[in-house]
Order: structure tokens, then C-alpha cells, then sequence
């Protein structure tokens, strides 16, 4: 039977939108509050796999939300194992990309044993690894190359999670493919590979296929560890205290977000050992150990299975998002695309079609109100994304920026490469301290760092960074023995290496407040159906930063090292002030973004007609 002119559910509340009355929620069970102000689920575990063990309670009103402490929820042993699998993915992942430069830039080591290692004793004091002697321009496009399609494979995991496969098969089809990438690694690497001059065809194969995995892998993981979040909607609760409390969705999410990037970077201190590995042996240690450490990954995966909750994909969301722009521009042509606002917005709502044609098609309008509602805040958190990039050019330098300047300076017998660990190293310190010092104590003095206020502290932090790279690098410049050319020089410059220390540190602190923020804006913004794609184009920021190390990478070396570090101060600079002010909108909190049933398609106009007349049928 058609139905197809049938108008049903079309109207729906706007994003964020308002919960449930009061006396519309059922008491919930006995919850606990651990000390943390965490709110646990009495002892119970998620899991199942067709629904979340949400938690219930009373809903805030307007004025309660506004008024009440906010706190997370507890995390669930899935969302643990999620962040398990993060932490095993990374420590591959850049466990093999810190020795890239090495790998790539520097020849064999006189005196090294054909590995890559240095010579022993005192020849190899302030040797680098090395293998393939292909340069520091060679390096650099090798390592940014792979950066960028890791970061822009992304845009096809996150389609196919969405759409296709689902967020946990794209995932163990990511892994699949990664375990080929690591075995495949470690042949250019064995020392008989390397003296025949022809080792990188099969090393930049590997690496390309390691950036595959790691982009089907990447835009499912965080927002799967997001769905297990039993807050779905604000929910009151009682301290032992006393004190009445929030348990908010969004600050739940910032919470799982902030443990899944310090176990992210926990992965990537495992840099230190591949560094070491890659001096002391050779590179095909270095790459063959992270490969070990990646084999836990289909183990945590196979256990979670049945476990964990797994939204089903969702078909057609990415055209439907193509036809609502479709619609608008049809509905008010391009010209006023530019301009944006309600209108233009509305115009795609079927709401708004019904009142102005009288009826809907839904064959062709088969999307509701919300969804629109959802596409545009997804566009305006998109808006912060793009300044992400002028970050991580600070952050990482520009191509092999840093790395070059470590080359330069006094080792006393330190990997040059090893300085990059104080980055991950000052990240697993201070998330703790912001996860359960800082920001509580905000939160108790009622003065809540919002999210555009901890982007505007994240990129003043790596104003201070390039400020002092200036400093080094021109320092470095002055005191090497070849001047302004002290990259390639046989001897070093007397600045010592630990001048890197701070400038890993700095911004280190500035990515937990800015790339923390940036993932949380992406899932909590991003349509229920669509969460896959819109954390992809958020990951997408780390792969323009590549490709303009990639376009640059004959123009940033010697001399011309300090001039960027300059720029991208003020540019950083700049960027600080404008979050706070353009983007305050941002500001705003949202209480509802993941409910299961949106997940699941199940609001959707057809999914409702459906069970409306199979509903019927049964009668």
C-alpha cells in the first residue's frame, strides 16, 4: 500500500532540544556517585548490543540546568575498551611514523651495523639513525603525505560507517587492513632490503596502506566510544553530599573525550621506544614492536562484540544531506546561500513545505525538521574546524620544521627525534589535572570554561610556542659553524637539545583544549545518523596542515626557518580572539544529540508511517 503524500511526525523540536516533562520520567533505580562527582550505573555494565542502559531521573527544568553543577557520567567497561583500542592504534600508528624522517632523510650511519643504528661508542654520540639518504625534502613529503591520507581517508571511513557498514565493522575492517600495513612494513626495513638501494617502493606501499586502516578506523572509534554514554538527556541527581546535581550529556561526552585523547597520546609515547630502537638496532625493530602492540586490538574487539551498542547504518543520510541543500537552493537560489538564516534554513523544512504547498512528497521530502536543525549546527561547528589547521601548523611546525632544527643542535647522545614524546609525555600529566582539578573546580566556582573560552586558552598557548621556536631557531642560526645553512652541517650548533622541551610542552597543553574541544563540538553537533562523517571532516583539519608542509617543503628549510614561526604567531594570535567573539554561538549548551532511537532511524517520517500501519495491520 503507498503512502507516499502521507504527512507524519514532520515537526519536530529544534535542536538542542527540550526534554521530556518531569512527570514523564520513570524513577530510576539506585544510582551511585563515586567520589569523583561521577554518576555510576549501581554496579550494572552496558551489555547489550540493541539498546544503551540509560540512565534515568528526573529532568532539570530551564532554570535547574542554568543553576545546577553539570558533572559526567562514569565511564562503562566498553567505553574503556574503546579507549583501549584507541591506545593500541596509536601507539602503532606513531610508533612507526616517528621514525619516518629518520628512515627517509639520513643515509646509513658511518660505522652503524646496515640497520640504521648508529656507530657505538663515542662515534655515534651525535649520529642520527638513518637509511635511505633520500634528504630532508624527501622526509618531508614522505611524512607529510602520510599525515594527509590518513587524515582525508577519513571522509570514506566516515561514509562508509554511516551509511554502509556501521561504526564497529568499519572499524574491524580498518584493522584488518592495518595488521597487512605493519607486516608489510618491516620488510624495506631489514638491513639486506636497505643495501640494494631500492627499499622505498615497498616502505611508501606500506605507508599508504597503514594511512587506509588508519582512516577507517579513525572517524568510528571516538564517536562508538560516544555512544555507550548512558546520558542521554540532562538528569538529576543526588550527591552523598547532599548536593543536587546535573548529569549532563555534553559533559559526559567532553569527559570520554579528554580519557580517549590522553589513552591517544599514552599510544604515542610509545614513540620513545621505537626511537630508541631505530638508534640502538635498526629500523626494522623499530617497526616491527609497534606492529606487536597493534595485534591487541582484534582481541579487545572480539570481546566487545556482543557488548557493546552498535548503531546500525543508516542508508542514504549523506544524499539526504545533499538533497536538503538541494531543496534550499531550488527553494531560494544560490544567491541567498551566502546570506544563510532562518529563512534559508526553513525553507528546507517539511513543516514549512507543508504550509507553503499545502502537502509534502515524501518520495522525494523524506527528512523532518530536525534534521535541518541538526545540518546547520553541524555547519556552524564546521566554521571552528577550519582555524584547527593555523593550531596544528604551530603545533607540529611546518612540514619537518622541528625535526630539521633537532638536527642542528648538541645531542649528547640523544635520538634527535625522541624531543616529540615530551608532547604526549605533558599531555598524559595534564589531562588529569584538567579532567579532575581544573575543570571541576570551575565548574564549583561557577564559572565554566566554555568551549570557544578553552580554544581561545589552547591557541594563545601556541602563540607562546612559536614565540620561542623564533628565539631557538634563530639562536641556532647564529652559533652553528655553517650559519644560516645548519640542517645539513656536519657539525652542530652549541644550543642543546632539551631547548626543545618547552616548545613540545607548550602546545601539548594548548591540544587538550583545542583538539579535546574540536571532537566534542563533532559528535555533539553532528546529526544523530551522520556523527561518522562530521567527526571525519573534524579529523580532515589535520590533514591541510600536511598538505601545505607538502606544497612548502622546498621553501621551509635553511634559511628561511624562523620566518614561519613568526607568522604563525601572530596568526594564532589573531585566532584566540576570534572564537570568543564570532563563534560564542558555540558557547550555547545542547542537551540532546544521541538518542538512540534518532541513532537508529527510528524518527524518521518513514520509519514512523511504517510502524504506524504495521501497527494497524497487527489490530
Amino acid at each position: 500500500m503507498s503512502h507516499s503524500n502521507t504527512i507524519s511526525d514532520l515537526e519536530s523540536a529544534p535542536v538542542p532540544a527540550v526534554g521530556l516533562p518531569a512527570h514523564e520520567i520513570h524513577p530510576a533505580p539506585v544510582e551511585r556517585v563515586n567520589e569523583k562527582d561521577e554518576v555510576t550505573l549501581g554496579g550494572h555494565e552496558v551489555a547489550v548490543t540493541s539498546a544503551v542502559q540509560l540512565l534515568e531521573g528526573d529532568e532539570p527544568t530551564d532554570e535547574e540546568y542554568n543553576t545546577l553543577r553539570k558533572v559526567p557520567a562514569a565511564m562503562s567497561w566498553t567505553a574503556i575498551a574503546m579507549c583501549t583500542i584507541e591506545l593500541a592504534e596509536r601507539a602503532s600508528y606513531y610508533g612507526v611514523q616517528g621514525c619516518f624522517a629518520n628512515f627517509v632523510r639520513g643515509p646509513l650511519p658511518v660505522g652503524g651495523n646496515g640497520a640504521g643504528a648508529v656507530a657505538k661508542g663515542a662515534a655515534g654520540v651525535n649520529q642520527s639513525a638513518g637509511a635511505l639518504g633520500m634528504g630532508s625534502t624527501a622526509a618531508t613529503a614522505t611524512g607529510q603525505t602520510f599525515t594527509f591520507l590518513a587524515y582525508v581517508i577519513p571522509i570514506l571511513g566516515g561514509i562508509m560507517a554511516d551509511t554502509r557498514w556501521g561504526r564497529f565493522k568499519t572499524i574491524c575492517v580498518g584493522t584488518l587492513v592495518g595488521a597487512v600495513a605493519h607486516v608489510l612494513l618491516v620488510i624495506p626495513a631489514i638491513p639486506s632490503v636497505i643495501s640494494t638501494g631500492h627499499a622505498y617502493a615497498p616502505f611508501i606501499i606500506a605507508v599508504i596502506i597503514l594511512a587506509f586502516a588508519s582512516g577507517f578506523i579513525k572517524p568510528s572509534l571516538a564517536p562508538l566510544l560516544c555512544d555507550q554514554s548512558p546520558v542521554k538527556r540532562p538528569t538529576i541527581q543526588v550527591l552523598k553530599s547532599g548536593e543536587r546535581v546535573v548529569v549532563d550529556p555534553q559533559a559526559t561526552v567532553g569527559r570520554y573525550m579528554l580519557i580517549f585523547y590522553w589513552c591517544i597520546n599514552i599510544g604515542s609515547f610509545f614513540a620513545v621506544a621505537t626511537s630508541y630502537s631505530e638508534r640502538l638496532v635498526g629500523f626494522w625493530l623499530a617497526y616491527l614492536t609497534p606492529g606487536i602492540i597493534y595485534m591487541l586490538m582484534p582481541l579487545v574487539l572480539l570481546w566487545g562484540y556482543k557488548r557493546l551498542y552498535k548503531a546500525p547504518p543508516q542508508g542514504s543520510v549523506v544524499w539526504e544531506t545533499i538533497l536538503v541543500f538541494r531543496e534550499m537552493i531550488r527553494r531560494n537560489g544560490l544567491r541567498k546561500m551566502l546570506k544563510g538564516g532562518d529563512a534559508w534554513w526553513n525553507s528546507a523544512k517539511p513543516s514549512v513545505i507543508a504550509e507553503q504547498d499545502g502537502t509534502v512528497d515524501t518520495q522525494r521530502i523524506f527528512w523532518d525538521d530536525q534534521f535541518v536543525d541538526e545540518i546547520r549546527q553541524s555547519l556552524a561547528a564546521c566554521g571552528v574546524f577550519f582555524l584547527i589547521p593555523i593550531f596544528l601548523l604551530a603545533d607540529n611546525g611546518i612540514g619537518n620544521q622541528l625535526n630539521d632544527m633537532s638536527a642542528a643542535m648538541t645531542l649528547n647522545s640523544i635520538p634527535n627525534d625522541i624531543m616529540s614524546n615530551f608532547n604526549p609525555l605533558a599531555i598524559i600529566v595534564a589531562t588529569p589535572i584538567l579532567t579532575y582539578g581544573l575543570y571541576p573546580l570551575c565548574e564549583r566556582l561557577g564559572f565554566p570554561l566554555r568551549p570557544m573560552t578553552r580554544m581561545s586558552i589552547g591557541f594563545l598557548l601556541a602563540t607562546v610556542e612559536m614565540i620561542i621556536c623564533a628565539i631557538v631557531q634563530n639562536r641556532i642560526y647564529k652559533t652553528s659553524p655553517c650559519g644560516s645553512y645548519a640542517t645539513d652541517c656536519e657539525e652542530v650548533s652549541p644550543v642543546n637539545l632539551a631547548w626543545q622541551i618547552p616548545i613540545y610542552i607548550i602546545p601539548a597543553v594548548g591540544e587538550l583544549f583545542v583538539m579535546v574541544t574540536s571532537y566534542e563540538l563533532a559528535y555533539t553537533r553532528a546529526p544523530a545518523r551522520m556523527k561518522g562523517l562530521v567527526y571525519a571532516i573534524c579529523l580532515f583539519s589535520n590533514a591541510i596542515p600536511a598538505a601545505i608542509g607538502l606544497a612548502l617543503s622546498k621553501v621551509i628549510t635553511d634559511p628561511n626557518l624562523v620566518i614561519p614561526y613568526y607568522v604563525l604567531a601572530g596568526a594564532t594570535f589573531v585566532c584566540a580572539f576570534l572564537f570568543p567573539t564570532v563563534f560564542r554561538h558555540l558557547n550555547e549548551p545542547i542537551k540532546v544529540f544521541a538518542e538512540t532511537d534518532r541513532m537508529e532511524g527510528k524518527e524518521q517520517p518513514k520509519a514512523i508511517q511504517e510502524k504506524l500501519y504495521g501497527d494497524e495491520e497487527k489490530q
